[in-house]
């Protein structure tokens, strides 16, 4: 085995440099813009100048090459001297980090992936380490790849839950390939954070969920070396790297004085503490370049992944969306080996264990950490070095709602399955029904969401996700429900279904999933009193056909009722209502949840929400009475 040798005192001292570079370049960025972070730039200085000047592998001409080593800031608000990296390693124009925050420029006040070498965007503090996560696992187990990732940590953002669930499921998978480095430099926000500069504290922490721990001087380049040489070859375990720092470091009357965060350096106080800095600069012009990556990572093959056959199901089969989504997954997972799933153990009910049987080599059991789930999912989707497709109860997602958000400004083209929806789960109750899913997907702004409404849409909603940039949610639903199209309809992202019509409709009804099966069983009924209705099934809520509903609308008299089993607010009704909003003599009745609901029998459930297909018909029948 190898020893560690201590690097010479060129390259040591080269460090320190690089390090008060880095300093200088974040101070004068953030004094340009007139904000931002400098005192938490300052603590992580020599971490910085070690890991991408002497430890990481990259192409610092190619930030996104797939075999680099990767980078997670999840401490965003330090990203001034993730700029300035960039510009020590050739990258960045030095002149850039002048406009800093500016609307025309794309180094912003947390960092996004408009820049190539973020691949993450962070500043929703906790989210680093498990998108981190996914990269590493995507590199280990998919990529079969000798990249690391290294993500760096502030210590107030240990405060945060999805820290610890990242940590439990990197121990869990054993992912050596992965580092954190927990910049410990005492100051939160407003006053100091819980453990202050307790270092035993976070290793203790950190060794109990199971991670190789180290506790350094951040501020020693020597130690830096030392501890992330150990690392890469440490097998078997993540390594935490919990580093002592001081906010601040190396600003006189600055360094570990509260007050400072989010301020840059006063104007009467930057000159003096600049000539400071670069006379500490003992070979200003010495160069350090990276090491260059193994190339071992495939190219990603970007054609689109379509099913290897169409749908087997026939009009009148019976069978839920929920389980329909897992034969889909296995067969879109059959067609292309980019197709992973991730699942909150909920597998036997969301039926991703269908995928787990049939490819067990690219299925991530996350357990019941779905804030970890998503952000591990982000991860894997990252470089597009994967499709990765996450399941859970679809209730279940709303904890998670913050790392769905910072996916949209991730760029991140994640697929997330909710199953379970409504009050026709039945027994389970309130807690596990989603009523809130459908406004909150829809207020993402790089979301589609799809709601399949029986097996043959379903596969096509997986098979349309998995090849749909941004975000896509599929709703899925429990009850078992009737096949109502053949094996061979076609579908598109936008495009809704209109599956009964007739010339002579005078109301058009709405429904998706259930509610679409108790339309068309409304539908029959008023047919034998002579009245005929007009469905429509919307296939996907966002983006909606406003067309094709517009335009039954006004053949049915302006009179449109939607059916949802989902809360009023922010469902399809809203959807609808927004369609149609501009377009005069059209109005919209909306049967929805309208209270936290109760355990019940489904069809008792649906009748007592208002949403069963009696409720439709005595919808309808007062549409003409009104």
């Amino acid at each position: 085995m190898d020893s560690y040798h201590k690097p010479d005192e060129k390259t040591l001292q080269g460090l320190k440099d690089v390090a008060n570079k880095l300093r200088i370049h974040s101070i004068k960025a953030t004094c340009a813009s007139n904000s931002g972070h400098p005192s938490s730039c300052c603590s992580a200085a020599e971490l910085m100048s070690v890991l991408f000047f002497h430890t990481m592998r990259y192409k610092a001409g190619d930030p996104r090459n797939a075999c680099n080593d990767r980078f997670v800031m999840s401490k965003g608000h330090a990203c001034p001297i993730l700029y300035a990296a960039w510009v020590e390693a050739g990258y960045v124009k030095e002149a850039d980090l002048l406009n800093l925050r500016k609307i025309d420029c794309d180094l912003e006040g947390h960092p996004t992936p408009k820049l190539a070498f973020v691949d993450v965007a962070t500043g929703s503090l906790g989210q680093g380490l498990g998108a981190a996560c996914g990269m590493a696992y995507t590199g280990k187990h998919f990529d079969k790849s000798s990249y690391r990732v290294y993500c760096l940590l502030g210590d107030g953002e240990c405060s945060e839950g999805a820290v610890w669930e990242a940590m439990a499921f990197a121990s869990h998978y054993g992912l050596d390939n992965l580092v954190a480095i927990l910049d410990v430099n005492r100051l939160g926000q407003s006053e100091a954070a819980p453990l202050k500069h307790d270092t035993s504290a976070f290793q203790e922490r950190c060794k109990a969920f199971g991670w190789n721990t180290y506790v350094v001087d951040g501020h020693d380049v020597e130690e830096l070396c030392k501890a992330l040489w150990h690392a890469e070859r440490f097998k078997g375990k993540p390594t935490a790297i919990v580093a002592k720092t001081f906010k601040g470091k190396g600003l006189k009357g600055i360094e570990d004085h509260d007050g400072w965060h989010g301020k840059p350096i006063p104007k009467d106080r930057v000159d003096a503490l600049l000539a400071d800095l670069q006379a500490q600069i003992q070979a200003p012009h010495k160069l350090l370049q990276p090491e260059l990556p193994n190339e071992d990572a495939a190219p990603v093959d970007s054609k689109p992944i379509q099913l290897l056959c169409a749908p087997e199901y026939k009009i009148g089969d019976k069978i839920s969306t929920r389980k329909a989504y897992g034969v889909a997954l296995k067969k879109m997972g059959d067609a292309s080996q980019r197709i992973v799933a991730l699942d909150g153990d909920t597998k036997n009910s969301t039926f991703s264990e269908i995928f787990k049987k049939a490819h067990p080599d690219r299925y991530i059991e996350c357990f019941i950490a779905e804030q970890n789930m998503v952000s591990v999912a982000i991860g894997c989707a990252t470089r597009d070095r994967s499709v990765p497709f996450a399941s859970t109860f679809a209730a279940f997602l709303s904890r998670a709602y913050d790392q769905i958000r910072m996916a949209a400004i991730s760029q991140s083209n994640v697929n997330l399955v909710g199953s379970h929806c409504g009050v026709s789960i039945g027994e389970d109750g309130p807690s596990q029904m989603a009523l809130e899913d459908l406004a909150m997907f829809r207020a993402v702004p790089t979301c589609t969401v799809f709601y399949p409404s029986d097996g043959v849409s379903t596969e096509r909603a997986v098979e349309l996700a998995a090849n749909t940039k941004g975000i896509c949610f599929i709703r899925t639903s429990r009850p078992d429900t009737a096949t109502i199209y053949e094996s061979g309809e076609k579908f598109e992202v936008g495009k809704a279904k209109v599956v009964r019509q007739s010339d002579k409709d005078q109301v058009t009804v709405i429904g998706a999933g259930v509610t679409l099966h108790e339309a068309l069983s409304a539908h029959e009924q008023l047919a034998k009193e002579g009245v005929n209705i007009r469905v429509i099934d919307p296939f996907t809520i966002k983006p909606l056909d406003a067309a094709t509903i517009v335009a039954s609308a006004r053949a049915t008299g302006g009179r449109v009722i939607t059916v949802e089993d989902h809360y009023k607010e922010g469902g399809l009704g809203e959807a609808v209502l927004a369609a149609v909003g501009e377009e005069p003599g059209i109005v919209v009745h909306r049967l929805a949840v309208d209270r936290v609901p109760q355990s019940g029998k489904p069809q008792e459930l649906l009748d007592m929400f208002g949403i069963s297909a009696k409720c439709i018909v005595t919808a309808v029948r007062q549409t003409f009475a009104n």
